[in-house]
């Protein structure tokens, strides 16, 4: 026979039925119509959309301050090449058959540096007579490039190098002389200095420079009773003009 069951000890405890009672799914939908009213919430722009915005007016703020200055601007104020009568002359003797360039050959500015190679590879390239006077190598031709322009009302704008002189006269610096080169009006200016050839020099090995003779390149002298002076053969680096290749 069947044993009789027993009933459980263990009690059950009534769980609240849920208030909400749904027959069918479209009861869910206008439940959740009912949650959120069909009014719009504007929602917050995201931190890149302010960020564009912001990039925009910025840009169109310069924009406009800059066209005024562009169209304020006189044509006289353009950074042009004067022409050659208003253009300084050299004094240096034989600067009117040769072509005498200030340059540096440090390369602690590199644009500067590379602007000097380029003018040298250019005016080497006419096979004439240059005289390239090196800024790093002696500080008197530093004094030599402020008189020349001291008295062109310069004596405040600082000086860029290279600076190019044919013939004696002044043809400008690195833009001016690219710009003579491409139109083929450089050419005209060198026409008639006479041609040399092209090679290195032997003593300096192109440098344009040697060692002082007298001081060895120390540019110091012992004298009895005097002691140590400074030597006056040479610059304050202990070179001289190299005396065969210097013009």
């Amino acid at each position: 026979m069947w044993r009789p069951r027993a009933k459980s000890t263990v009690k059950i405890r009534d769980t609240p039925s849920s208030p909400f009672s749904f027959s069918t799914f479209k009861d869910i939908q206008n439940l959740c119509i009912e949650d959120h009213p069909s009014s719009p919430i504007k929602k917050s722009s995201s931190i890149f959309h302010r960020v564009r915005l912001a990039t925009t007016f910025l840009r169109s703020l310069s924009l406009s301050l800059s066209e005024p200055e562009h169209n304020a601007t006189p044509a006289h104020n353009k950074t042009t090449t004067p022409p050659l009568q208003e253009q300084p002359l050299i004094t240096i003797p034989g600067a009117d058959k040769r072509i005498v360039v200030y340059y540096t050959s440090l390369r602690v500015v590199r644009s500067t540096f590379e602007d000097c190679k380029t003018v040298q590879s250019i005016l080497r390239g006419f096979r004439v007579l240059i005289d390239e006077r090196d800024l790093s190598m002696d500080s008197s031709f530093l004094n030599e490039l402020n008189q020349i322009f001291s008295g062109r009302g310069n004596c405040g704008r600082k000086l860029t190098l290279p600076r190019v002189f044919i013939g004696g006269r002044y043809m400008g610096g690195a833009e001016e002389i690219r710009q003579l080169n491409e139109s083929g009006e450089l050419k005209k200016f060198i026409e008639g200095l006479p041609v040399v050839d092209s090679g290195v020099c032997d003593v300096c090995g192109g440098y344009r420079f040697i060692l002082c003779g007298q001081c060895s390149g120390s540019h110091k002298l012992y004298i009895e009773k005097a002691g140590f002076k400074s030597c006056t053969a040479c610059n304050e680096n202990g070179l001289i003009r190299c005396p065969s290749c210097a013009v």
